[in-house]
C-alpha cells in the first residue's frame, strides 16, 4: 500500500507534457473542381488532372499539419481532394468566389467559425473580387487560438502602399482592417495567429503593411530573417510573400527554429501550375 501511495504521488508530480500544434499555410492557386470554360475561371486556365490531385494529397499528408489555412480554394468539395475529409473538418466564407481563403482542421481539434472578416473583400461586387478572411477559434489542451486566414490584393509587391497606384491603396486599406482586427485580439487578451498570402515581400520591420499591423499589437513574423526556397531559380532564394504572424500569448508559444517550407520534388516549370506556385509554409507550437 505504502509502495502504491509513493507510486501515485510521483505520478502527480510529474508536469504534463505541453500539447504541440503544427500550424501551416497553403496557396494552393486556383484549386477548383470545375471545368475548363467556366466563366468565372481564367481563359487561360488549365485544370488539374487527376494525377495532379493525387500528388496535391500526398503533399498534404507529408505535410501533416493541424491547421492549415487555405487560400484561392473553391470551397470544401475542392479542399477534400487534397486533404482527406475523414481526418479533417473544412472552414470556409460564406461567399461563392472561386478563389477563397480556409481552413483544414484535423478532427481531433475542437473548432469554430467566427464571423467572416468581410470588409476585406473591397470589391464584393467585382467579377474577380478580392478575398474575406476566414475567422475560426480552435482549441487545444485548454487553450484557445483565433486564427485568420487571408489573401491580401496583389499588385504591390515591393512598392511603398502610398504609392498612386490602386493595388497599393488596397493593400494600404485592407492592412487597416487587420490591424482592426488585431486590435479586438488585444483587448479581448487572445492568442491569435494571421497566416496566408499577404502579396507583399516583407523585407523587415519597416515594411509599412507591418507597421500599421505591429501599431496594433506586437506580432512575431515566422519568415524573419528568412529567404523563400518555394520554386527558387537561378537567382536563387526570395522574399517570402506567405507568412505567419503571431500575436497575444501565440507568441511565446513559438518553438524555436520550427519554421519549415515544404518545397516540391518536381522541379519542371509546368509543375508551378499543376500543383501550386506556392509552397506550403509551417511552424509548431507548444502550449503550456
Amino acid at each position: 500500500m505504502r509502495a502504491l501511495l509513493l507510486l501515485i504521488l510521483l505520478v502527480l508530480a510529474i508536469p504534463a507534457a505541453a500539447a504541440e500544434l503544427k500550424l501551416a499555410s497553403w496557396n494552393i492557386a486556383w484549386l477548383t473542381l470545375r471545368q475548363a470554360g467556366d466563366p468565372d475561371l481564367p481563359r487561360n486556365l488549365t485544370p488539374r488532372r487527376p494525377v495532379d490531385l493525387q500528388l496535391l494529397a500526398a503533399y498534404a499528408k507529408r505535410l501533416d499539419a493541424d491547421v492549415v489555412a487555405l487560400q484561392e480554394v473553391d470551397g470544401p468539395e475542392a479542399a477534400a481532394r487534397v486533404f482527406d475529409p475523414g481526418t479533417y473538418a473544412f472552414f470556409f466564407p460564406a461567399e461563392q468566389d472561386t478563389q477563397r481563403t480556409g481552413f483544414a482542421v484535423k478532427r481531433s481539434l475542437r473548432a469554430a467559425q467566427n464571423p467572416d472578416l468581410a470588409a476585406l473583400d473591397l470589391r464584393p461586387r467585382a467579377r474577380f473580387s478580392l478575398r474575406r478572411g476566414t475567422d475560426i477559434t480552435v482549441e487545444a489542451a485548454g487553450r484557445r487560438l483565433r486564427l485568420l486566414s487571408i489573401h491580401l490584393d496583389a499588385g504591390c509587391r515591393n512598392a511603398p502602399l502610398s504609392d498612386p497606384i490602386p493595388d497599393c491603396d488596397s493593400l494600404r486599406q485592407q492592412a487597416e482592417i487587420l490591424a482592426g482586427w488585431v486590435t479586438e485580439r488585444r483587448r479581448e487578451g487572445t492568442a491569435f495567429a494571421i497566416l496566408g498570402d499577404f502579396n507583399r515581400a516583407i523585407g523587415g520591420a519597416e515594411d509599412e503593411l507591418l507597421r500599421i499591423l505591429t501599431a496594433a499589437a506586437p506580432l512575431t513574423r515566422s519568415t524573419e530573417g528568412v529567404s523563400d526556397p518555394c520554386w527558387a531559380g537561378a537567382r536563387g532564394p526570395r522574399r517570402f510573400i506567405d507568412h505567419i504572424l503571431l500575436g497575444g500569448e501565440a507568441r511565446s508559444w513559438l518553438v524555436p527554429d520550427s519554421f519549415r517550407v515544404m518545397v516540391y520534388a518536381e522541379r519542371e516549370r509546368e509543375w508551378r501550375e499543376r500543383l501550386s506556385d506556392h509552397c506550403p509554409i509551417s511552424l509548431r507550437l507548444r502550449l503550456p
